[in-house]
């Protein structure tokens, strides 16, 4: 199954809903996209909505990585919400929620980060 990615704008907020698996190859074609809608200038905050997610490797994990520093170097914050416990497992292991917030829903996100929704 590949990966289905949805970009939106709120404000200076970019969410992003992923949907399928979150693999190799997946997360290279992520990241490119991923990157191109952060140059466009008007992003601050990402929330990255993983709720219909159903596998993410290594790969993915280094994608959020690094975009998780892009988006500290603009001053802002990366917010992960509806995570399945697989995945939720996965950022536990990894030590992902020590630098990155873990918030119920995107309607919490937006409350965290000043947009009202």
């Amino acid at each position: 199954m590949s990966l289905t990615t949805f970009f939106t704008i709120r404000e200076n907020v970019l969410i992003i809903r992923l949907s399928g698996e979150l693999d190799h190859h997946e997360a290279t074609i992520l990241r490119e996209a991923w990157q191109n809608k952060l140059r466009e200038g008007t992003v601050q905050h990402v929330i990255l909505n993983l709720e219909e997610v159903s596998f993410m490797d290594s790969s993915g994990i280094g994608v959020l990585l690094g975009r998780y520093k892009e988006i500290i170097q603009l001053g802002g914050e990366l917010v992960v919400c509806s995570v399945n416990p697989a995945i939720k497992r996965i950022f536990e292991m990894s030590g992902m929620f020590k630098i990155i917030r873990l918030e119920e829903d995107e309607q919490f996100a937006l409350l965290s980060l000043g947009v009202a929704s």
